[in-house]
């Protein structure tokens, strides 16, 4: 993984994408599960970029997910599920 793990960044940056492990537990299997990732800045603000002119949006992705159960693990197992988000150029500054 390039870049994992940065906190700061420099100059406008490149796309890049967001790498998830979700853990579901074993009774949420077979269920659509909701979930958002949102960019927020260092006081915990959601970030809004400009779109377009006078058009800004909240950087973030929505998202829905359904695992099924694996054979052979027990109730007490948590079941995994990895997705990524594709983010587009972002601005210096310090996120979380």
């Amino acid at each position: 993984m390039l870049g994992a793990g940065w906190s700061i960044t420099g100059t406008p940056t490149t796309p890049q994408a967001v790498a998830m492990l979700i853990k579901v537990p074993w009774d949420h299997a077979n269920q659509r599960i909701g979930g958002m990732l949102q960019l927020r800045d260092a006081h915990g603000h959601a970030v809004e970029l400009e779109t377009s002119p006078g058009k800004e949006e909240l950087i973030g992705n929505e998202f829905e997910l359904e695992v099924g159960r694996p054979a052979g693990p027990t109730h007490d197992n948590m079941i995994d599920a990895a997705m990524a988000v594709n983010i587009g150029p972002m601005p210096p500054g310090r996120y979380q």
